[in-house]
């Protein structure tokens, strides 16, 4: 008798787990490698040409340069991505729901009508040595970050993690970094608007 409550307590949970998340869908597995696809393509177009001291030019101390701005999107990357390893292996939460829906998430963490100071870990310190080392770390975070969302069969819409703003699942925290990209990008192109900007 024992032995049949044990398999029905674990077949009850497998229930839950699949019928509550289950893997990845074909539908936000899209969504999520466009915004990918999409902001990475944005943020090289942004930069492609630009003269050493376009890419170091500020207008203040306490702003960030065109070259700043990348390696910050540079180690978002990665630690974005180290954020949503570290959620996927805590437990599934099965009475959480997101704070937002994906677009809500998306248009906040893009939108520049809110500042928000960042955290010392993803302050721009000349890290990868040199602008184009940047460049060239961000596509290889990018791309793992691609392949990883083309090949997880995780349900990541049954994990989260507590953000200041409220729970995200662990899909949002794809669809984050993205929107994070598209902030910065948004944020340096304010640069290129500004009349102290180089000409070349």
């Amino acid at each position: 008798m024992k032995i049949k409550l044990s398999l029905f307590i674990v077949f009850f949970q497998l229930i839950g787990y699949f019928s509550f998340g289950g893997p990845i869908t074909k539908m936000d597995r899209k969504k999520a490698l466009d915004s990918f696809k999409s902001s990475q393509k944005k943020l090289i177009q942004a930069v492609n040409g630009l003269s050493e001291e376009q890419l170091h030019f500020k207008p203040d101390e306490t702003t960030w340069s065109i070259a700043e701005c990348v390696e910050h999107i540079a180690i978002s990357e990665q630690n974005l991505f180290g954020l949503l390893q570290m959620t996927v292996a805590e437990p599934a939460e099965l009475d959480t729901k997101p704070a937002m829906s994906d677009e809500q998430l998306m248009q906040a963490i893009s939108s520049r009508n809110q500042k928000v100071k960042t955290r010392k870990e993803f302050e721009p310190t000349n890290k990868f040595g040199s602008f184009k080392a940047s460049l060239k770390s961000f596509k290889e975070f990018r791309s793992n970050n691609i392949n990883f969302t083309k090949s997880t069969d995780l349900a990541l819409r049954s994990h989260f993690y507590e953000f200041p703003f409220g729970p995200a699942d662990a899909y949002q925290i794809l669809l984050f970094i993205s929107a994070h990209t598209e902030r910065h990008i948004a944020q340096l192109n304010e640069l290129k608007e500004m009349n102290e900007y180089p000409e070349s």
